[in-house]
């Protein structure tokens, strides 16, 4: 598990209390400077932060006897229940096949992540189910100084019928496109 991880916990809990979080970089201790998320909801048009995701500082690891490169995440439960639906909804599950195409795509080192995943998501469309970062990726010699690679799952399911390979790769490519267009983001080849 790293700090993605840690992220999409504090996200599903988020969702099954009805709540959407924003993510965005913070800097909060006992969290390592630099892998840490702010992560906040929109009250009456403003956003508060109810929590933050990453990865923890090295001093706390030691202090704690912790493993090194130790994630977590902590989330205000009160604060989320107050701006999420009162009832909680369950999720419609589609009998039809999941359709999971994998991107990776190359940006400037200082591009959140939550930014990238956000034109991914937008760009998909409808027939995006869940979007899930699973691999960060810095190395000057083959991506060039100050870029990084961000790989994602995208999975895609229709309610209604089995998906085409045109159409998920078509949603994928129209979400590559978004992501490019707003963060500048290169297919790693």
């Amino acid at each position: 598990a790293d700090w993605a991880d840690a992220v999409e916990a504090a996200r599903t809990v988020a969702r099954e209390a009805g709540a959407e979080l924003g993510i965005r970089k913070g800097q909060y201790g006992p969290w390592h400077p630099g892998r840490c998320a702010e992560l906040t909801v929109t009250v009456d048009g403003a956003e508060r932060v109810v929590g933050h995701a990453g990865e923890l500082h090295p001093r706390v690891l030691k202090t704690l006897g912790l493993p090194a490169r130790a994630c977590a995440m902590e989330l205000d439960l009160d604060a989320l229940e107050r701006v999420g639906d009162t009832v909680p909804q369950a999720p419609s599950i589609s009998t039809f096949p999941v359709a999971t195409q994998d991107v990776a795509l190359v940006v400037d080192a200082y591009v959140p992540a939550s930014d990238v995943e956000a034109a991914l998501r937008e760009g998909a469309g409808e027939l995006l189910e869940s979007i899930r970062l699973f691999d960060v990726y810095e190395n000057a010699e083959q991506l060039g100084e100050g870029r990084k690679s961000l790989a994602y799952a995208l999975r895609f399911r229709a309610d209604d019928r089995t998906l085409t390979v045109d159409e998920a790769s078509a949603a994928r490519e129209a979400a590559v496109a978004l992501a490019a267009d707003r963060t500048g983001a290169v297919l790693r080849g």
